[in-house]
């Protein structure tokens, strides 16, 4: 009988999944951000002590946490030092020489993760191909070594200028410091980032070296916690592009587990959609801090190359920290249970993305909490049962969700707090809605005909509304959706993607040089799975990031199978013309194609692709339930509704709205016009069957205000901008 062990470190919960037999048992505990391997551990010896389970039993650990992003965004990490090719000490904070909000004559970045005075040149150039123009000074770089001394520097990134062309400089200088500095923590970005565009590179290098230090002693902590506990099987951990390594992998690059949680949850959806036969999906994971909303079609998530941490500028693009690793692509938002409510300075309600955390919470979690939070207003709309939550593990204080939501938002509003709250739970809903239309225009997709999958403590309750404002007429609840994520961990493979950057025009393609690039990477990448893998046979994926000469940006295409040869120039151009026909409509013949980029996937995986389930059409109509009171959206009063478990009902019964299905993690929210049946893999299956115009005058009029207050809110900030330039001349 084999035993998996998943774990997923969030903003404000812990949450862990035993998986025995192929199936699910999982738990929630509050997260300890002081100890983040306290709370992994105390979720662990609940779960085992409900299942019956020794350590001794699990055969596999699969982790996830956001510990690295908590680090970046709250500038917590090591004290960093940059060493960079001589004349480009300043790159790091020139950025993209861009504004990226050129209408806010006031928007500014955050400062870089390392100031000017540790930002350290040295004497040497290579260029673009890898030809060394002038070799490494190592007197300029032994000169350095008092600095990083008198500093008390404790991790050093070395970015140099093509080095990813050619890394010889690069370790030189890393062998010469760790000479002098033996405690000192050094990153090279030919290691963590060996890709053109200088900026992106130096950028990742560095975030990496600022988590590592911290990275390194949380995963030594958590090994020493679990083989005291009396675990002895791997522990590996999920990447931001959906994959799983070893925790030595992860010590060397904790920048790839930046996005660990929100891409297990991404592998969920794409397992479920699979399932289901659903080609094209939304998926909606919400948390304690923050929702994540990812596009599925043909059951695989989107990916992408880069993405932005800790946008500190309304969440523009541009205004963050950038990070070029393989990622799930996905938009997120601070939008969560413990998402705060305030009201701003001309009396709007504004939610997130300052969460309570789980340190003290939401003021109705009873710990200290003294603001309102999206939890608070759930509660006072009868959405949440403050005597089942989290398995009626933690009792809800509604006095004190009342009190708070009352002093904050309602009395600013003139507002009782039963609407106040549904004022919070509208904006909410509302900045979901957006930012998912968002997202899917920016990448030329629909939304309107996709199914959703909702998953995460908090997605089932506000699903169906989310997707009533998107035009969405189905939703999927996930069986154990309160731990998704966590879930998603143990359908991932284990993989490894190796990346390089080699310039190249297909028009003359150097195969011999690069069959030997992709035989090194090839090597690379096996390496890794096979630490987590010893005995697996692992599958290649081979891809090429090309472009037409002159353009700025690449498009990913496929390499075909087989060494590269004389006939690969044309297979790739044909390959390429297709995609780019594809995205953008039309080709430019005659033009020259170039790739900038080339990579190698190596895929363990041991997961058979799911069957699509049969459909049972024959159900029956639940009655007799317990009934509470709770206000949806669109109705002027509270609905009797009914409230039961879900695992009390079969696959022979539905359930009509008004509804509320309760489990130990998440409460998924039904309201009327909806429908829900249960599949045989026990997900949850919503339809939308009618469509419901609002009745309330309230509701209609909190829609109306937030869209004056987005256009007031729009003039105000420019004319704001004026005046602060006005006065600064």
């Amino acid at each position: 009988m084999t035993i998996k062990l998943a774990v997923d470190i969030g903003g404000t919960f812990t949450d862990v999944v035993v998986e025995r037999a192929g199936v699910h048992y999982g738990t929630k505990v509050l997260t300890t951000h002081g100890a983040p391997a306290q709370g992994f551990m105390q979720g662990v010896e609940r779960i085992l002590a409900e299942t019956g389970i020794e350590p001794g039993q699990v055969e596999l650990i699969v982790h996830g946490t956001t510990l690295a992003t908590n680090l970046l965004i709250e500038r917590k990490g090591a004290r960093t030092a940059l060493i960079v090719t001589a004349g480009h000490r300043d790159s790091l904070e020139m950025a993209y020489e861009n504004r990226f909000d050129q209408y806010d004559l006031m928007a500014e970045r955050l400062p870089p993760l390392v100031p000017r005075e540790l930002r350290l040149p040295v004497a040497e150039r290579v260029n673009f191909r890898g030809d060394v123009l002038q070799p490494l000074d190592t007197a300029s770089v032994e000169a350095l070594i008092p600095v990083l001394r008198d500093q008390n520097v404790e991790s050093v990134a070395i970015g140099l200028l093509h080095a990813y062309a050619n890394p010889a400089h690069e370790r030189r200088v890393a062998e010469i410091l760790q000479a002098a500095l033996p405690d000192v923590w050094i990153t090279l970005a030919s290691d963590v980032c060996p890709e053109i565009r200088e900026y992106e590179r130096q950028s990742t290098t560095c975030c990496n070296a600022y988590v590592r230090p911290v990275m390194a002693a949380y995963l030594s902590d958590l090994q020493a916690r679990l083989g005291g506990t009396g675990f002895d099987c791997p522990c590996l951990l999920m990447t931001s592009g959906g994959n799983l390594v070893t925790i030595e992998t992860a010590r060397e690059h904790p920048i790839r587990l930046v996005e660990s949680g929100p891409a297990g949850g991404a592998i969920l959806a794409a397992h479920i959609a699979r399932q289901h036969g659903e080609p094209s999906v939304v998926s909606f994971d919400m948390g304690g801090t923050t929702a994540k909303i990812c596009l599925i079609d043909d059951g695989e998530p989107l990916l992408s190359r880069s993405f932005e941490v800790d946008r500190a500028h309304r969440f523009m693009k541009g205004s963050g920290l950038p990070i070029k690793i393989p990622v799930v692509e996905m938009v997120e938002i601070g939008a969560g249970g413990g998402s705060i409510a305030t009201l701003d300075s001309l009396g709007r309600v504004q939610v997130g993305p300052e969460s309570a955390g789980s340190e003290p919470g939401p003021a109705c979690y009873d710990q200290g909490g003294d603001q309102p939070t999206i939890s608070d207003a759930n509660l006072l709309l009868g959405r949440l049962d403050p005597d089942s939550f989290g398995g009626g593990r933690m009792r809800l204080n509604t006095d004190a969700a009342t009190a708070v939501i009352s002093r904050d938002v309602g009395l600013g509003m003139g507002l009782d707090p039963v609407a106040a709250a549904r004022g919070i739970i509208e904006v909410v809903d509302e900045n979901m809605a957006s930012a998912a239309r968002v997202h899917a225009v920016e990448r030329g997709m629909e939304i309107e005909a996709r199914t959703m999958i909702a998953f995460g403590g908090a997605a089932p309750l506000h699903a169906t509304r989310l997707a009533e404002k998107l035009g969405i007429e189905r939703v999927i609840i996930p069986a154990n959706a309160g731990v998704g994520s966590a879930i998603g961990f143990l359908i991932a493979p284990i993989a490894y993607e190796v990346v390089r950057s080699r310039y190249q025009t297909l028009s003359s393609l150097d195969t011999g040089t690069m069959q030997t690039l992709f035989d090194d990477m090839r090597v690379e990448a096996l390496a890794v799975v096979h630490l987590g893998a010893p005995d697996a046979v692992a599958d290649e994926a081979r891809h090429a990031y090309a472009r037409y000469v002159g353009q700025g940006h690449e498009i990913k295409i496929s390499l075909p199978d087989g060494d590269i040869d004389g006939t690969t120039a044309e297979t790739l151009r044909a390959r390429f013309e297709s995609e780019y026909e594809r995205q953008y409509g039309r080709i430019v013949p005659g033009l020259e194609v170039e790739v900038l980029t080339w990579s190698v996937t190596a895929t363990a995986s041991s997961h058979d692709k799911p069957e699509a389930m049969k459909k049972d059409v024959t159900r029956s109509t639940r009655q007799g339930d317990s009934t509470r009171e709770i206000h949806f959206p669109g109705f002027d009063n509270a609905r009797r509704s009914i409230q039961v478990d879900r695992e009390d009902i079969t696959s022979a019964q539905s359930v009509e709205g008004p509804a509320a299905i309760t489990e130990p993690q998440t409460t998924t929210i039904l309201p009327p016009g909806f429908s829900l049946i249960v599949a045989p893999n026990g997900d949850l299956v919503i339809n939308r069957d009618s469509q419901i115009e609002s009745t309330s005058d309230a509701m209609a009029g909190i829609r109306q205000q937030i869209i004056w207050n987005r256009m007031i809110a729009i003039v105000e900030e420019q004319a704001q901008a004026l005046i602060r330039t006005a006065f600064s001349t």
